[in-house]
């Protein structure tokens, strides 16, 4: 079972990276149908498919480059919900198994598939996409939570006190969790590029500040390249900005916290990757300032996000579970 669970956070791993890939390089809509892709399971090529794709669909036009990426990424989140359909099979016919989690995650993937297909069906409506990166991040935290019931660990001696500091941790744990929104809400709304100076905006930021237009959905045929003006954006990217102010402090008390509190080495330990990836969560956000959104950076930007987030659950599971 264990195998097959880290087989599962793998997959689910790559499933995200894909998805990041996807709308970093504009392919959320190179396929305009669900689940196939022009009415095929495959991209089409020859000419009788792509005469039949022109016709179907001739507002968009059938780009291979894009069509491959979006195809490539429902291939591995299809395999992904087999491999959950079969973790979910195994924990209910054995008895020492847990259940209840097994069966959420079912759930989950089965919801993220249908967040899937209305990514497409509604134009790459902000609130979906958002929806949809959080449902992949969610995926992932389930099997690592249900990874980390595999593991029978305990800390030396135990650690009682630490105990009641776990609430702190679900706190800053929502904290990213938040943070984590507005990225995703950010880079939904096309608005990564809406601030091209560091550490603020251009000079005249606060003049353009629009909270309301910037967390509404404005009317629009598709939301591709985003709907929301030039001052939305900005503020959408500055609170995004923000949020990493806030995540960067409050997370950063917490593992000072873990080495004040307590000498057990692998809460410690922990406490070390979470401020390590946090540093390098940093770096990443204000290279994608200085650079342009480079993909490569974008894409780490992505994966060291979710990272993060496992680093901050195995911690607080570990608080609350293990000492």
């Amino acid at each position: 079972m264990k195998s097959l669970v880290w087989t599962g956070m793998l997959m689910a791993m790559i499933v995200i990276a894909l998805g990041a890939y996807t709308r970093l390089t504009d392919a959320g809509l190179g396929c305009p149908d669900w689940p196939g892709c022009y009415g095929h399971y495959s991209v089409p090529s020859s000419d009788e498919h792509l005469a039949f794709a022109e016709k179907a669909f001739p507002q968009r036009p059938v780009e291979p480059h894009k069509a491959w990426n979006e195809m490539i990424h429902r291939y591995f989140a299809g395999g992904l919900g087999l491999v959950i359909l079969l973790i979910c099979g195994l924990c209910l016919l054995k008895a020492e198994q847990p259940k209840k989690l097994p069966v959420f995650l079912l759930l989950l993937v089965l919801f993220q598939a249908m967040l899937g297909m209305w990514t497409v069906t509604m134009e790459l409506l902000p609130l979906v996409v958002m929806g949809h990166l959080l449902g992949g991040f969610a995926v992932l935290c389930c099997l690592f939570l249900l990874l980390l019931r595999q593991i029978p660990y305990r800390i030396p001696g135990g650690d009682a006190p630490m105990r009641q500091f776990g609430k702190f941790w679900l706190v800053g744990i929502g904290i990213l969790l938040l943070q984590i929104c507005l990225g995703a809400w950010t880079s939904a709304n096309y608005a990564a590029l809406a601030c091209t100076q560091f550490p603020l905006c251009e000079s005249d930021w606060s003049q353009r500040l629009d909270f309301a237009g910037a967390f509404s959905v404005p009317e629009s045929q598709s939301y591709e390249f985003g709907a929301h003006n030039y001052a939305q954006r900005v503020t959408i990217h500055i609170t995004h900005r923000l949020g990493a102010v806030l995540t960067f402090v409050y997370l950063s008390w917490l593992c000072l916290q873990v080495y004040w509190r307590t000498k057990a080495r692998l809460l410690r330990s922990l406490a070390s990757v979470v401020m390590l990836l946090l540093g390098f969560q940093v770096l990443l956000g204000v290279s994608n300032v200085a650079f342009k959104l480079p993909l490569l950076i974008a894409l780490a930007h992505n994966i060291t996000a979710a990272t993060l987030l496992l680093a901050c659950v195995a911690l607080t599971y570990t608080l609350y579970r293990k000492t």
